[in-house]
């Protein structure tokens, strides 16, 4: 063996020698980290284990935590939208799934026959969208049902007031479908929660409805209601208003009845000296094609 040989060979012996305590020291840290790694996993399942034992019983802080959460991921998406003013992004920040909940709408399918015809007829004679008349048609039904009124009356009103406006407003105050004077049933509006929901349409019908009972209660008839209900109780005239009232809601309950009334019937007040009608019950024209109702004049003696 030649001195070269006996260099390498003793290299080798050396390498080999440094090689073994190396390896058993990452044997050894890597069987440490393998136990702290498993004992801290442990660890960390207990520690869940133990919050969600804690907050299921403590449906404050679980639903407070929630709602942190909530805010911070919308927040995070809200930053992330105000900064893309794309037209998918805009969709998405203008977006509010819940939206629908407010629409004071129904589909004309889920009515009763009787109450779609109305709906059909009054969403043609007044122009407006047959989905939130039938909303309003079903209310009437069952809110007249509840007072013991007649749900055509209590439409024919909404015509004659509003033309089925659900943001009219007259030149004294009176507000909404059935032109409530707000201020002056302020208190009725408090089981809404305030006299801005004079605006929503079926709250303004359900408030209308109790003024409406009031006022016929305190006149002893159908007509004097009417009189009290539009502020003519003291005067000798109330404009004709009682009369197309009771007039526009004939046509209703034609409509109801099965009977075809054009769309733009004029509001005719009946009087004893018409041969062709009584106070309840004038004559209807022929139907015709499909126009806007004759204008009626309202009156504004509130």
């Amino acid at each position: 063996m030649t001195a070269l040989d006996s260099v390498s060979t003793a290299i080798a012996r050396g390498t080999r020698a440094c090689a073994r305590p190396v390896a058993v020291f990452l044997k050894d840290a890597g069987q440490g980290l393998l136990e702290v790694s498993h004992n801290s996993l442990a660890l960390v399942g207990l520690v869940v284990v133990a919050l969600s034992m804690f907050f299921a019983g403590r449906a404050d802080l679980r639903h407070s935590l929630e709602e942190q959460a909530l805010g911070w991921l919308q927040a995070r998406q809200e930053a992330r939208l105000d900064a893309d003013d794309s037209p998918e992004a805009l969709a998405l920040a203008f977006g509010e799934r819940g939206a629908i909940d407010r629409a004071t709408a129904l589909n004309p399918a889920e009515l009763t026959r009787q109450q779609a015809a109305v709906a059909s007829w009054i969403a043609r004679r007044y122009r407006v969208a047959p989905e939130p008349v039938s909303r309003l048609v079903k209310e009437a039904w069952a809110v007249g049902q509840r007072a013991k009124l007649d749900p055509t009356l209590i439409l024919a009103i909404m015509a004659i007031e509003s033309s089925f406006n659900p943001f009219a407003q007259s030149s004294v105050g009176a507000q909404g479908l059935m032109q409530v004077m707000t201020r002056v049933h302020d208190d009725k509006y408090h089981a809404f929660g305030g006299t801005l929901a004079a605006f929503d349409p079926v709250t303004n019908l359900r408030v209308g409805v109790q003024v409406l009972k009031e006022c016929i209660a305190r006149a002893g008839s159908l007509e004097g209601g009417l009189r009290f209900y539009v502020g003519a109780a003291n005067l000798i005239d109330d404009g004709g208003y009682a009369g197309k009232v009771l007039a526009e809601q004939t046509y209703l309950r034609s409509v109801a009845s099965g009977r075809q009334v054009a769309v733009n019937a004029p509001i005719i007040v009946a009087t004893p000296e018409v041969p062709t009608g009584s106070a309840s019950e004038p004559a209807l024209p022929a139907a015709e094609p499909d126009q806007a109702p004759v204008e009626t004049e309202r009156i504004a003696l509130r």
